[in-house]
């Protein structure tokens, strides 16, 4: 059977591209995006009684990633991107219907010229990802203490200490006051390695790049580190 759904809502996040998003939902406590409500949902009445909810479920779409197709076996970055498992054994985002599923803090909703915008934290989601549901976490359903979690017992802990080149401190201090958590947004999603999952933990000599908001951040990992080189607006990189 086929079916059809129609997105509620839209992310604005500050990550701008699949690279440098943690691989679950809260690994980054500082990552907070917007969903804003399309026509047809965008409507006070459709979040009445959400503030109850510290915790709220979000389902959305892949869809950076909906038409590379699927496939039964995958290489979750968990097991170094090497061992492979079933896809129903994995969060991959190649899966036969590209449906995502995270947990998020809810931080409140408002209405500004007209538009309903509901702010979430600890995100995984890339900016415009589509959001299909919205669904209240309950605590003594959905936390399960006895359950097992396979190969991912453990939160991932954080690799690596990060250090800004003056030049990049000066560049923060010019952000403050558009971003004023931008260095320990930097930090946490850093710390989390974002690296190819074969390259955990390891040093090496490439200079990466990744896009949160509007800027671009350049970073390398040596001497036991890691080096935040860079950070310029976006439109200025190559």
């Amino acid at each position: 059977m086929g079916f059809s759904y129609q997105a509620i809502g839209v992310t604005r996040s500050p990550y701008r591209q699949k690279f440098a998003i943690p691989r679950q939902p809260n690994l980054v406590s500082e990552a907070e995006a917007d969903i804003l409500f399309e026509d047809g949902f965008n409507h006070r009445d459709c979040m009445r009684g959400l503030e109850q909810f510290s915790h709220l479920w979000l389902l959305w779409h892949f869809h950076q990633t909906s038409g590379l197709g699927w496939s039964s076996l995958v290489q979750p970055p968990r097991l170094g991107g090497k061992q492979k498992l079933g896809v129903f054994a994995s969060r991959s985002p190649f899966r036969p219907n590209p449906i995502g599923l995270s947990v998020v803090r809810n931080l409140g909703s408002k209405t500004i010229n007209s538009q309903l915008t509901l702010r979430v934290g600890g995100i995984d989601l890339v900016d415009a990802t589509p959001i299909l549901d919205i669904k209240p976490y309950i605590a003594y359903a959905d936390a399960i203490p006895q359950a097992r979690s396979g190969f991912a017992t453990d939160k991932p802990r954080a690799c690596w200490d990060v250090n800004f080149t003056d030049s990049a401190l000066d560049a923060l201090s010019q952000c403050q006051s558009r971003y004023p958590n931008l260095k320990p947004f930097i930090v946490s999603v850093l710390q989390q390695d974002p690296r190819p999952a074969w390259r955990a933990r390891s040093e090496d000599d490439k200079q990466y790049g990744m896009a949160l908001y509007d800027l671009n951040i350049k970073w390398l990992v040596r001497d036991g580190h890691v080096e935040v080189r860079e950070i310029r607006p976006s439109e200025s990189t190559d």
